[in-house]
């Protein structure tokens, strides 16, 4: 029976990290079924999820913590349950843009979660208005919406919020352009 770890990796960039990882997993009868990297700055982050019998996932959950102590790199491992992929047909970029004010991303990441959206991405950047010299914050997103979500309604929703946080919208379907 396959089983199945996910499997975070987390430190200063390398040439050849990724290499070393899938030759890791394959040498020990495992598949890599999905992963995410991210680089920021100098650093990364490797998210998988690895699929392999009983033997070969012990197999995996022993060597990458060595592997990882010899790059100075940090993992964390779980085993889960089998994985299934997320429907990605409702994918939609969201941005947000305004002047900057404690609480915004919190009451915003919140009424995605109250929608039951799920958000796989977001990125803020700042910078100064050169006229007014307020802080002023841009912040993307990319959600998955599920069918169920009524999106007049949810786009009048969340138009209202950015009423309250003074804040300007726009959402963009990600198949659509």
């Amino acid at each position: 029976m396959k089983q199945q770890l996910i499997a975070v990796i987390l430190g200063t960039d390398q040439v050849g990290i990724l290499s070393d990882i899938a030759t890791l997993v394959s040498e020990s009868d495992c598949n890599i079924l999905d992963s995410r990297h991210a680089i920021y700055g100098q650093e990364f982050s490797l998210t998988m999820i690895i699929e392999g019998t009983h033997n070969a996932i012990t197999r995996v959950e022993l060597s990458i913590p060595e592997m990882c102590q010899r790059r100075d790199l940090l993992s964390i491992l779980k085993r889960t349950r089998e994985h299934t992929k997320q429907n990605l047909t409702h994918l939609y970029d969201v941005e947000f843009n305004g002047v900057d004010n404690p609480g915004q991303i919190q009451a915003i990441t919140r009424f995605f979660a109250d929608q039951q959206v799920s958000i796989s991405a977001f990125r803020q950047t700042t910078s100064v208005d050169d006229e007014t010299g307020h802080k002023m914050m841009r912040f993307k997103l990319v959600v998955n919406i599920p069918d169920d979500v009524a999106m007049p309604e949810f786009r009048y929703n969340l138009n209202l919020l950015c009423q309250v946080l003074h804040l300007t919208s726009n959402i963009i379907d990600k198949h659509k352009g």
